[in-house]
């Protein structure tokens, strides 16, 4: 797996973590590097940054989610679908290091390799949906970004 992949797959794993239990985003994080370390600083500041990037913005996320693919109501996604959308929506919108096209990339591959059989066509078909209107996207989530979040907060409520 790919270094930055790495870092994305820690930090799907922490969101998801974080969504179903509701632990400490900076607790999850710790010990899932414990687990798995990525042995690079500038990764694990990569994986850091997403995680807290995604997290305070998560309501708004799901938002354009579900607006773009209203078939499937973003509380009825399966945890690790939701998530995987999420950080990747993250990344299409306000990463300025990532291309659209890779964040939808990995996207995929993190859906194949945690997702169901389903998972990588159902993420690459709503980023496909979310991609086409990116722009209104972006701009709607700049507006909306929040103070970031601290590692020994819990998450946000949605």
């Amino acid at each position: 797996m790919k270094s930055r992949t790495r870092a994305r797959s820690v930090a799907l794993q922490v969101l998801y973590e974080v969504d179903l239990t509701g632990h400490p985003p900076g607790v999850a994080l710790r010990y899932r590097l414990e687990e798995d370390p990525l042995d690079n600083p500038r990764l694990e500041t990569f994986a850091r940054q997403l995680i807290f990037s995604v997290l305070p913005l998560r309501a708004h996320l799901d938002r354009h989610i579900a607006r773009y693919a209203p078939e499937w109501p973003v509380e009825q996604l399966s945890p690790i679908d939701r998530n995987i959308l999420r950080l990747a929506l993250w990344e299409m919108a306000l990463a300025e290091d990532t291309p659209l096209k890779v964040a939808i990339n990995e996207a995929v591959e993190l859906a194949k390799r945690y997702g169901s059989d389903s998972s990588p066509r159902f993420v690459n078909g709503v980023l496909g949906s979310l991609a086409r209107h990116i722009n209104d996207i972006r701009q709607a989530l700049r507006a909306a970004q929040p103070q970031p979040v601290h590692e020994t907060d819990s998450p946000p409520p949605d």
